[in-house]
């Protein structure tokens, strides 16, 4: 397992000029390994878990990023969590520093499933999350979620992909 490594995505495949077409193959199953992995973290406001300004957050956060030369062109990774049923926190995957936002290192081993279909499967997914480290011998800490394409995308692409990615302890 290679040391802070995403598997690649084509960001060239994009027909809406919004979220690249997310495609699943290497995904599934994979370990990933985080040591000291840099990250923007910020948070959205909820309300019982439906998002109210994701939209502006994350086109805030992304001018960010771009603006620092800070996105790994070879992919990309948001893991999001609820905190409350008011609150979310995402983190945005970058390869350096970016002024005006709030950075986190993150170091351990995840475990990823993929998942397709509505948001509001969610719960079922975190569910599953836990299941498949319990079945990899391990312990699921913390469940985050990668939302691999907005709504709007989502409709368009035909797809909703979402990863599940798990801290494994």
């Amino acid at each position: 397992m290679e040391t802070n490594c995403l598997p690649k995505m084509d960001m060239s495949d994009n027909t809406t000029g919004c979220c690249p077409r997310f495609k699943p193959q290497g995904w599934d199953g994979r370990h990933l390994h985080f040591e000291k992995k840099p990250f923007v973290r910020a948070k959205t406001r909820s309300l019982l878990h439906i998002p109210l300004n994701m939209g502006t957050v994350f086109a805030r956060v992304q001018k960010h990023i771009d603006d620092a030369g800070a996105q790994d062109p070879e992919g990309y990774l948001v893991l999001s969590r609820d905190l409350s049923q008011a609150e979310a926190e995402h983190f945005f995957a970058v390869t350096g520093r970016v002024p005006g936002e709030e950075m986190k290192e993150i170091t351990g081993d995840f475990l990823t499933r993929v998942f397709e279909g509505p948001y509001r499967r969610a719960r079922d997914w975190m569910h599953d999350m836990e299941v498949a480290a319990e079945a990899d011998g391990k312990i699921a800490g913390r469940i985050y979620m990668f939302y691999t394409t907005c709504p709007r995308c989502a409709r368009a692409y035909g797809k909703n992909y979402v990863i599940g990615v798990a801290e494994i302890i």
